[in-house]
């Protein structure tokens, strides 16, 4: 559910930015979450 959450959070960050140093941020965030959530899936 974290994950989730922080994903929708780097997205909403995305579509507010018009800056592309951000969006390149946001990208190497959101690889981070999907590593986070695979990490989540083997635990459980």
């Amino acid at each position: 559910f974290l994950a989730q959450e922080m994903l929708r959070e780097a997205n909403t960050i995305a579509s507010k930015s018009g800056d592309a140093e951000i969006s390149r941020d946001i990208v190497e965030i959101k690889g981070a979450i999907d590593r986070i959530k695979e990490q989540v899936q083997n635990v459980e």
